[in-house]
């Protein structure tokens, strides 16, 4: 037989194929063009037939491989009887490709194992095909509406179409129609492809993944980086089939990180319900192998399981090297019948002396667990973050577990991906999350609230601390099991008898602890007459709503506030349990003197995650409520409010919007005695502290009065935060931040510390501030803030009560301290407590050098004051040249012994601002003496930061100590584009009016407004109108009025004429900021 063009017998194409396996490659490559083109393919098929029967014994076809450089074979799929389909397909193989043998006829017999539903009429994709049989015999037996084969080697895909045609044509050239009248021209392709990567690149989705890949780590590494061509030598081309190179996952360690990396890119494309079958060699260990799985969120069915003789053309001693260099033990045996395990490095030397070793060999069938959010986390993955691809885990014992965990961590990966920062946040929560609470109290309980009848608290204690400080009653009965976190001076009963006869001061405020059950607790509010009353219900009662009714009439009838705590009984489910308080809500309105307050801490994965949620329909509370997170809490951790939103929106995302019609309730119809109002010290500061400005509805606007960075967050802190709910199983020393956090300090500032440092952490630096301030209160001092301090940090100490004294600073200078001017205040001032900002003084943007601190601590020496050195603003400085970095270190311990006994220095800071973790903060407080360290812990400590996030400031801390290049350089370039902006927002506020102090570092400077001040503004909205007379302090209110713009004045920065901005914003925000200050100097009419 002859093909015409080509060859005149086959006789002649033998003699090409003979001279080398090049040359039969190349003779095979022109047979298969005659293949693919119909004019000529009856031919091509009848010589390949021919060819066939030329070497019909086995012994023949042995001969055609070592003489001619390939062969025909019969591979047999199925010996029962009554097998209705062929029973064999005929194939051919050359050297330079994988011959088929144990490793994937085992691979098929797994398949056998599947129903025959398996592949019908599903897109198939397998990789590592090979020269193509199991892709034709899926196709012929299972009738897939299309396979893919997909190979690296270009040599495979070529013998892969030659076999295809071998059997979708008789031996006549003639079609084999199947039982739906098609061919598997029509059913299978083969393309060239590194894994899936075809199927991406052409937007294939898969249903249906097989594959048969080598899992040895190459002896020599070089060889695997030479560039893939049909051209390659027979030996690197077959080589391909036995091992692979390193893919960057930790599998590698054990040889299967092609295996991982064809997982994850198999994730990517294939459909949400789709299956994904491998073969798994079972050298590295059973359990080694269905964890590279189970750890990416795939659910592991083991089909088949035998014991195979290892190739013997397959060195593995790279396998031996890997067990030299760690405690990793592979698991081979002595021959087929061998049942103890030996390593690698026996099997080796078995091997060499001439023994046959095999290894077991099982077929693994995969499916995702929760497909569309495990492709959501690989989605963000794949996009830089391989190393924390490592460290993911998302297998779990547990479903309940995984149920939990995986829609969180898909939704903080569409955080993450979606958003370059943290959005700014109301003080009273996220209004995504309040929210969801509303909705699963409207949804669950039938209870008709809304986001403005919920507050949101970093914890229960600090919900109940914050109320009590809010009405500062004169007495208060607080449940037995909700006053441990109290302060300790508030449980006491000494002062008892002079509360109830009135002779003590006002705001001092006394708690008396009382038990749960509710016939007790009445017996005591009706003897005691409580003005704030805090419990919570005991089990048996908390069913009905009984006991609820008769606490509501007592309080109301004696005119006492009620804080009920449901959080034993609240639970996140979709059948959440009866609970007597809320069923009388659902048909009676909350009346104005009581609130409920409830715990977040019942999820299924981290038992330290809090947050609590007050709930109340009076208006003034909620507001009240929400300017008491701002001013002692600073925030609630917004991680925190993710974790627990999304377990909130998964329990409300199945349910039908407003299903039912909203509840009619019942009013308060009796009116109670008097009620206790807010404490006189929290009114006045609530009424003139210049708090954050909460947006309604249909404003936006823009935040230049918030300490929040809204620029990008970099790669590296990305990754950390993820990777800090990726990990499982996380150790101690991993979550140990202090270590990490005394170098930071000694590296930055030069700050001692030793053995008997303190060190206290919290969601965020302003809680720690406070609990100093209770500090100085007790010891009786005075806290002396420099004008020009931070306007939060000056209201939260009025709000606490505190003796302020300020310190007059002037423009010449800066508003920086001197020695001089911090002298004339101190020495008049009985036990002086001084706050210092610094090395970035906020908010001015100014720098204290090293010797400016050094004179401050030694005036404060002097005169035995206690500092607070808050660092909460630096990290970005962004103009410091002569502006020498901070060694403390010696200053200090000269000043310690030199300085009157009370002078200490107490470190307050912060990392956000260090770590560009935006809206992801953390603070730390360091405490050298012993008598700071007994004052403070007499106080509640504030609410901790949670695991995950000493986790993630661990892991910067660490990258920045080790000079990690990509967060450097992330940190350098947020410094410059700070300097841009600084300059820019200087230019325009000059250009339209204002006096500018320049600021060199940090996200804020100041101004004033000079062209304004005594200018008469109007500003129209619908049917109402803003008019005043500008001055420092209303300018606020009418920048506000007239663009959207908030700032803070010169009531804020404590300095007379001088307004603060911020210039971490979001690069459009910053644009309309600036169009915003010249809107206004047209408004104005400058």
């Amino acid at each position: 037989m002859a093909v015409k063009g080509l060859w005149e017998s086959l006789d002649e194409f033998l003699k090409q194929c003979e001279r080398s396996g090049d040359c039969a490659y190349n003779a095979l490559r022109s047979l298969l063009e005659r293949l693919e083109d119909p004019n000529t393919r009856v031919e091509a098929r009848i010589f390949l037939s021919d060819l066939q029967k030329r070497f019909g014994t086995k012994e023949e076809s042995d001969r055609c491989l070592q003489t001619f450089h390939f062969q025909i074979q019969d591979i047999f799929l199925e010996h029962y009887e009554g097998y209705q389909r062929r029973k064999k397909l005929t194939m051919m193989v050359i050297p330079s490709i994988f011959v088929p043998e144990d490793w994937s006829f085992t691979f098929y017999e797994g398949l056998n194992r599947h129903p025959d539903t398996i592949f019908k009429d599903k897109t198939v994709a397998e990789l590592g095909c090979g020269n193509g049989w199991i892709s034709i015999a899926i196709a012929e037996k299972w009738l897939p509406s299309k396979v893919y084969g997909l190979d690296i080697n270009p040599r495979a895909i070529k013998i892969s179409w030659i076999n295809l045609y071998l059997n979708a044509l008789d031996e006549n050239g003639q079609p084999i129609y199947d039982g739906e009248g098609k061919t598997l021209l029509e059913r299978v392709e083969f393309y060239e492809s590194d894994l899936l990567s075809y199927c991406k690149d052409h937007r294939i989705e898969l249903e249906r993944i097989v594959g048969c890949i080598p899992q040895i780590l190459n002896p020599n590494p070089e060889a695997m980086s030479k560039m893939i061509t049909e051209n390659a030598s027979e030996e690197f081309l077959h080589s391909l089939s036995n091992y692979c190179a390193l893919q960057g996952f930790v599998e590698d360690q054990f040889g299967l990180g092609l295996i991982a990396r064809a997982v994850e890119e198999g994730i990517d494309i294939i459909k949400p319900f789709g299956i994904m079958i491998f073969n798994m060699g079972g050298r590295p260990g059973q359990g080694v192998c269905k964890r590279l799985f189970e750890r990416r969120g795939v659910r592991v069915t083991k089909l088949w399981q035998t014991k195979i003789l290892q190739a013997a053309d397959t060195d593995i001693s790279a396998l031996v090297e890997i067990e030299k260099n760690s405690r990793h033990r592979f698991e081979f045996f002595m021959g087929l019948a061998g049942d103890q395990p030996i390593c690698a490095r026996t099997a080796w030397a078995y091997g060499k002396a001439g023994g046959r070793i095999s290894h077991a060999l099982s077929v693994y069938s995969c499916q995702l667990r929760q497909p569309t959010q495990v492709k959501i986390i690989f989605d963000f993955l794949k996009n830089g973050f391989q190393g924390v691809s490592n460290s993911l885990d998302l297998s779990f014992e547990d479903d309940s577990v995984a149920d939990e965990k995986i829609p969180f961590l898909a939704y903080l990966a569409s955080v993450l991906k979606r958003s370059s920062f943290f959005p700014y946040e109301p003080p009273a929560g996220s209004k995504w999350f309040r929210n969801l609470i509303s909705g699963f109290i409207k949804t669950y309980h039938h209870i008709p609230v809304n986001a403005d009848n919920v507050v949101v608290f970093p914890s229960r204690a600090a919900a109940i601390e914050n109320a009590l400080r809010l009405f500062s009653p004169r007495l208060a009965i607080v449940d037995e099991h909700l006053s441990r976190h109290l302060p300790r001076q508030w449980l006491t009963s000494l002062a008892i008898e002079n509360t109830l006869s009135e002779k003590l001061p006002k705001d001092v405020l006394t708690v008396i602890e009382a038990p749960r059950q509710s016939d007790l607790m009445i017996e005591l509010i009706k003897k005691l007459k409580p003005q704030v009353v805090v419990t919570g219900m005991a089990e048996f009662e908390a069913i009905t709503s009984s006991a609820f009714q008769q606490l509501l009439e007592t309080t109301r009838v004696i005119g006492a506030r009620i804080f009920l705590d449901i959080s034993d009984q609240f639970e996140l489910s979709s059948l959440p349990g009866s609970i007597g308080v809320l069923k009388y809500l659902a048909g009676t309105a909350l009346p104005p003197h009581a609130a409920i307050i409830c715990g977040l801490l019942k999820n299924k994965v981290y038992s330290d995650l809090e947050v609590a949620f007050v709930l109340s329909e009076e208006e003034t509370i909620f507001k009240a409520l929400s300017k008491t997170v701002e001013l002692l809490e600073g925030n609630t951790a917004l991680i925190s409010q993710y974790y627990y939103g999304c377990l909130f929106h998964d329990l409300l995302a199945f349910q039908l919007a407003d299903r039912h019609p909203p509840s009619e309730r019942e009013g308060d119809k009796v009116k109670g005695s008097d009620m206790i109002g807010f404490a006189s010290s929290a009114i006045s500061v609530l009424d003139h502290a210049e708090l954050s400005i909460t947006e309604t509805e249909n404003s936006s606007l823009i935040h230049m009065d918030v300490d929040q960075s809204f620029l990008p967050i970099p790669s590296p802190v990305k990754a950390a935060i993820f990777e800090s709910f990726a990990r499982q199983n996380v150790v101690e020393p991993e979550l140990d931040v202090t270590t990490s956090i005394r170098q930071f300090i000694k590296s930055n500032y030069g700050f001692p510390t030793n053995s008997n440092t303190e060190f206290i952490y919290a969601d965020c630096p302003l809680p720690l501030f406070n609990k100093l301030v209770l500090c100085c209160i007790q010891e009786g001092g005075t806290l002396c803030f420099p004008a020009g301090s931070n306007g939060n940090y000056v209201s939260a100490a009025k709000f606490l009560k505190a003796n302020i004294s300020t310190i007059p600073t002037n423009s010449e200078l800066g508003f920086k301290l001197t020695e001089k001017i911090l002298t004339g205040v101190i020495e008049t001032v009985k036990k002086p407590w001084v706050y210092v900002s610094g090395p970035t003084i906020s908010p001015t943007g100014l720098i204290y050098g090293n010797e400016e601190m050094e004179n401050i601590l030694s005036t404060c020496a002097k005169f035995g004051a206690r500092v607070i050195i808050d660092t909460s603003f630096s990290g970005l400085e962004f103009d410091s040249k002569g502006i020498g970095s901070w060694e403390l270190e010696h200053s200090l311990a000269k000043l310690n012994c030199s300085g009157l006994p009370t002078f200490s220095v107490s470190l307050l800071g912060g990392l956000c601002m260090n770590m560009l973790t935006g809206g992801l903060t953390f603070g730390f407080l360091v405490l050298n003496q012993p008598f700071m360290i007994d004052t403070f812990h007499s106080f509640s400590g504030p609410s901790k930061p949670h695991s995950t996030l000493k986790y993630t400031l661990k892991k910067l801390l660490d990258l920045k100590e080790q000079k990690d290049g990509d967060l450097l350089d992330a940190i350098e370039k947020q410094k410059k584009l700070l300097g841009s902006r600084s300059k820019r927002l200087k230019e325009t506020l000059e250009g339209c009016g204002w006096k500018v102090l320049e600021a060199h570092a940090g996200i804020s400077m100041i101004a004033a407004p000079r062209a304004y001040l005594g200018k008469s503004i109007t500003v129209k909205d619908g049917t109402t109108a803003f008019q005043a007379k500008l001055n420092d302090s209303n300018i606020r209110e009418a920048m506000l009025k007239a663009t959207g713009l908030c700032i803070n004045s010169a009531s804020w920065t404590g300095i007379p004429g001088y307004c603060r901005f911020t210039t971490a914003l979001e690069d459009g925000e910053f644009e309309r900021a600036l169009d915003c200050i010249v809107n206004f100097k047209k408004v104005v009419n400058i």
